[in-house]
């Protein structure tokens, strides 16, 4: 089969993964993205929460259930810093039919680092390789790491890659922020460039793409990266992954009509599976704060919607955007 060729890049069309944001990119949402918005080829879950003898082991796979996930194909991730935890819920994953999952080592969420997991491991290598020279030998499926920099500084990731050249990876997905920014500044795509002669593994780029000029000018300083990952830059934007792929941009009032045609559904799946009002706007509210954006000179409603208290407050602000687009 030829490869297919990307109108916008007269090259091989770039393989976007939706990237894992957690309590917004679940299986509902990833369902319903894949539906209404075309470009992505993949999915990343967010992170199985990492518990030792869990209580209610269908609850804790539900986001991943083979049967519930019927759009992108879809890569599970752990959070785990134990290895006979980290074993016992990749062995879980597998009989679930996946054959790879992601290591999460670039959390950046301060609760998350102090217990030494996500970034929160990247300056203690030593304790990584243990975790993998315990894990790799009976792991029943493949492993890529999702990463960033470096916890304080970017030489926690360039000492640490090299040395995972001994392990089959499948790949690193590399965010080239540190933990301690979390989500501030701008990524540091000369660190990230340093990165790439460290190690053998294929690389995946994650962070901070969120047009099209700007995805063409990481692709130019990157021609050796074919594949990304897109978390914030799409929920901003639903229609940015296909613009990535050449796929023609409607215009405002058809935007409007399949941003709501999404959010419609969304919402009525929500509030199906969700417990009560206050669960239902709180995950709705996480969602506007990005897709806002797709409403130029509107966001001064983003306020309004992050104050509606109740439903009907709620949907008179929503229609506001809706109607005056």
């Amino acid at each position: 089969m030829p490869e297919r060729q990307s109108p916008m890049t007269a090259g091989p069309s770039p393989y976007l993964t939706l990237a894992p944001l957690q309590g917004i990119t679940e299986v509902l949402f990833r369902n319903l993205f894949a539906r209404h918005f075309p470009g992505f080829d993949a999915a990343m879950a967010p992170f199985v929460k990492p518990q030792g003898q869990a209580r209610f082991p269908d609850k804790l796979l539900r986001d991943i259930l083979p049967e519930l996930n019927c759009g992108l194909p879809l890569t599970p991730q752990l959070l785990h810093n134990d290895a006979a935890n980290f074993l016992a819920m990749a062995e879980r994953i597998a009989a679930l039919g996946y054959r790879e999952i992601n290591w999460n080592l670039g959390c950046p969420a301060p609760m998350i680092v102090r217990k030494q997991r996500g970034s929160g491991l990247l300056p203690h290598p030593e304790l990584i390789l243990a975790l993998l020279d315990q894990v790799i030998p009976r792991l029943p499926l493949g492993l890529s790491i999702k990463t960033r920099l470096g916890l304080h500084d970017n030489g926690e990731l360039a000492a640490l890659l090299p040395r995972l050249d001994q392990y089959p990876l499948t790949g690193i997905i590399i965010h080239p922020r540190l933990g301690k920014q979390l989500y501030e500044g701008r990524p540091d795509l000369d660190g990230f460039a340093a990165c790439l002669p460290l190690t053998r593994h294929s690389v995946t780029y994650n962070g901070d793409i969120v047009d099209v000029a700007g995805f063409v000018a990481l692709q130019h300083r990157f021609p050796q990266i074919d594949h990304w990952m897109i978390g914030r830059g799409a929920l901003a934007d639903p229609f940015l992954p296909g613009a990535i792929k050449g796929m023609a941009t409607p215009g405002p009032a058809e935007k409007t009509r399949r941003i709501r045609a999404f959010h419609d559904e969304l919402y009525a799946a929500y509030r199906e599976r969700l417990a009560g009002p206050s669960h239902l706007l709180g995950r709705m509210k996480q969602l506007w704060a990005y897709l806002i954006s797709s409403f130029p000179g509107r966001q001064k409603l983003l306020k309004k919607i992050t104050k509606a208290m109740s439903e009907d407050q709620y949907h008179r602000v929503v229609e506001q955007l809706w109607n005056e687009r």
